[in-house]
């Protein structure tokens, strides 16, 4: 059925398939969040699996279940480290049911700002806590039930992601199992011609690559990020410095956002419990490491195809924490990522895929967005712009008037 579409009516039925999937997307969290998160781990454990069964000839299924195996211990010694300094930092609390603790507390606390600020705390924060609305707000939090239910709102929470960790393992076991198959028929869906195959197959090959790309080599930046900042954490005394090491490696996935929450703690330890000059130091050491590891490390280790603009990243992050909450910030990077290697692959789809990068552009792309935007019938044939015709020559066999 061949339509006469005009440019207009394109782009409103672009955008209205926008947004139907990005409803459908946010009413099928409970199910797209849980089978993403296991297709990018399937995507990084793939080849470690297949190391496995072909040199030591190991089960398939042996062979999955141990390379699972290994990701859960590495979670769980994650999880131990949190859940050693959690009684740690509440140590460190004062009792809400020992005035002497909460003054304590108090003093301490305005002694730090008071040698922090030029203009000295007492503005801020009063010599007498009863005259000071920051004591009696903190005195009211300890006591009341607001810490009783943040507590049992975290735990719910914790409880929560225990549950859909255990799903993510459930299918993450039968991507792998399954892989193989689950790749074949879906290969067969877009139909039997071994061109269309061939495409299909290296989109495929090309988005596994881009996203397993993306995943381990941030990891491992994420990881010597953490080691450098804990052993700075270390030297200046901070009394939580593995725990901040661990929320640097998991809260830089996050662009830009994550990576400011992660030298938001270490900066308040520092400054709480320090000295308010360490704080300062830290802070400025923080914002070196990262600019070098953002600017310079990370374009280096994974190459310009990977590198999206900034422009590409910001939308993304607010347009998957819209549909997916929290979990959708920790996944906007590698999803992108496999839809810019998808965009590239597909004929037609090249300059999307251009204008998600950080490379410049170049007159191909316009050409493509200019004809992928032409309606039927516009004076293009074949995905090419119509030339005009020639203006007739006289010569000896045409009359002149």
């Amino acid at each position: 059925m061949n339509l006469n579409l005009t440019t207009a009516t394109r782009y409103g039925l672009n955008v209205l398939a926008a947004l139907g999937l990005s409803v459908a997307l946010y009413l099928g969290r409970s199910i797209f969040i849980p089978l993403t998160i296991a297709g990018l781990l399937a995507a990084i454990l793939w080849p470690a699996a297949s190391g496995l069964h072909r040199r030591i000839q190991m089960p398939w299924f042996v062979a999955c279940s141990l390379v699972i195996g290994l990701l859960v211990l590495v979670v769980l010694l994650m999880v131990a480290v949190v859940a050693l300094s959690v009684p740690q930092i509440l140590n460190d609390l004062p009792n809400p049911n020992d005035e002497g603790s909460m003054t304590a507390f108090y003093q301490r606390l305005r002694g730090q700002f008071d040698r922090a600020l030029p203009f000295g705390a007492e503005q801020v924060l009063p010599k007498d806590p009863n005259q000071s609305g920051v004591y009696l707000e903190l005195k009211k939090f300890f006591q009341g039930e607001q810490i009783t239910n943040l507590l049992l709102s975290l735990s719910g929470q914790g409880l929560g992601l225990l549950t859909e960790a255990v799903l993510v393992l459930f299918i993450l076991l039968f991507l792998l199992v399954e892989g193989q198959m689950l790749a074949d028929k879906i290969r067969a869906i877009f139909g039997p011609a071994a061109d269309v195959q061939r495409q299909v197959s290296a989109a495929f090959r090309e988005m596994a690559e881009s996203v397993r790309n993306y995943l381990v080599w941030r990891t491992i930046v994420n990881i010597g990020l953490g080691v450098l900042l804990g052993a700075v954490y270390r030297v200046c005394g901070l009394k939580q410095p593995v725990l901040w090491a661990l929320l640097t490696v998991i809260l830089c996935y996050i662009p830009y956002l994550g990576t400011i929450a992660a030298g938001v703690m270490p900066t308040l330890d520092a400054l709480l419990n320090v000295d308010p000059l360490v704080a300062f130091g830290l802070l400025v050491f923080y914002v070196i490491v990262v600019t070098v590891e953002g600017y310079i490390i990370v374009p280096w280790v994974m190459g310009r195809g990977m590198d999206l603009n900034a422009t590409t990243v910001l939308i993304s992050c607010l347009f998957w924490y819209l549909v997916w909450g929290t979990a959708g910030l920790f996944l906007a990077m590698p999803l992108m990522a496999a839809i810019k290697a998808i965009c590239l692959q597909v004929p037609g789809w090249e300059a999307f895929g251009h204008l998600m990068g950080s490379e410049p552009a170049n007159s191909e792309d316009v050409v493509k967005l200019s004809v992928m935007n032409q309606p039927a019938g516009s004076g293009s044939v074949n995905g090419e712009a119509a030339k005009p015709a020639p203006r007739p020559t006289a010569d000896a066999t045409t009359p002149t008037a």
